[in-house]
């Protein structure tokens, strides 16, 4: 038996323009998924999946364990019982399916490498690639890694000088080769005086969907790439505002970050309720994540009232605090 767990993630500048190769700044949060993995004697069930009560595994419903358990682990042992649990909002664009991956891969290898220690970059890249696999072939990095690695993570096009280098990656897409360099961040400890509170609007954000919506946008309104560079500029000023710990601006940030990805198409009436709400109570907010549903998010240090404001609005909150750890195996309620 091997436990992993992963963290879900919050994107606080550059969704969407990641994609294209523009920087994005996301962080790990407290919530995420957690993945159980024991042999089963059940030949003719072969592998079982349970989330409220084990059932047949289903390749279909579950393309992200199906594509890491064959085709990148290659696993052809006895069936497996996976137990999954999360305490993360489904579909809500806080990375719940690179968590799901993330947790899987991390059960997995201590499953059939018992002892082994996991590389937390290989295991970002078996995350990414399950996320392309069921995401058309298109997906940035950044769920993956942030989730991963934890802590704050920045996922550009090209390195950064000013951060420290992790590592490199690269997908073929419909659009083309894709390459990102992900950089670790050191956060200002004023920071930790903050806290983020996402607002989930109930509504379900397929990342694929939305993604390939702004690729169709960007075909027949070319001018909506210099939205995209607007975002880059947008999430630099907010990084350095980071390093620096000066909330007011990343808040200022966040803000303007929202407004263009409004211009893109994927914001929606809930979600700008939701931020407007929360604005007067929170150095900034936005959405974050695929957008069209999903997730919101405010920076505050009243997270109480931020939440109260989400649910007036119909939303449901989630507080946590900034930078939680990446992936790791639990073993006799033991983080090693």
């Amino acid at each position: 038996m091997s436990t992993a767990f992963a963290p879900g993630k919050c994107i606080l500048f550059g969704e969407h323009a990641v994609v294209y190769g523009h920087p994005a700044v996301a962080v790990s949060i407290d919530s995420g998924v957690e993945i159980t993995i024991e042999e089963s004697e059940d030949w003719e069930i072969n592998n079982q999946y349970n989330t409220d009560g084990y059932e047949k595994f289903n390749p279909d419903k579950h393309p992200h364990i199906q594509h890491i358990i064959r085709d990148l682990f290659n696993y052809e042992g006895k069936p497996l019982r996976i137990n999954v649990q999360s305490n993360l909002f489904s579909g809500a664009g806080l990375g719940s399916s690179a968590a799901l991956s993330n947790a899987m891969g991390a059960a997995l290898h201590q499953f059939t490498k018992p002892g082994k220690e996991i590389d937390l970059i290989k295991l970002s890249k078996i995350g990414h690639s399950a996320e392309a696999a069921t995401q058309e072939g298109r997906a940035s990095p950044t769920d993956s890694a942030a989730s991963s690695l934890g802590g704050c993570v920045v996922v550009s096009g090209e390195r950064i000088d000013t951060l420290e280098h992790v590592f490199d990656t690269s997908l073929v897409t419909p659009e083309g080769k894709r390459s990102w360099s992900i950089h670790h961040a050191e956060l200002h400890e004023n920071i930790n005086q903050s806290w983020l509170v996402l607002g989930f609007t109930g509504q379900s954000s397929p990342t694929g969907k939305m993604v390939s919506g702004v690729a169709e946008r960007l075909k027949q309104n070319h001018e909506l790439y210099e939205e995209m560079k607007s975002i880059e500029n947008i999430t630099i000023a907010g990084l350095t505002a980071l390093k620096a710990g000066n909330l007011e601006a990343v808040g200022m940030a966040m803000n303007s970050c929202h407004e263009k990805l409004k211009i893109l198409g994927v914001s929606n009436e809930l979600l700008d309720l939701m931020v407007s709400a929360t604005r007067s109570h929170s150095f900034g907010s936005k959405l974050t994540g695929a957008g069209g549903g999903g997730c919101m998010v405010a920076l505050t240090d009243n997270p109480t009232r931020v939440a109260q404001e989400i649910e007036l609005c119909g939303g449901k909150p989630l507080i946590s605090k900034f930078g939680s750890s990446g992936v790791y195996i639990k073993k006799k309620k033991n983080k090693l």
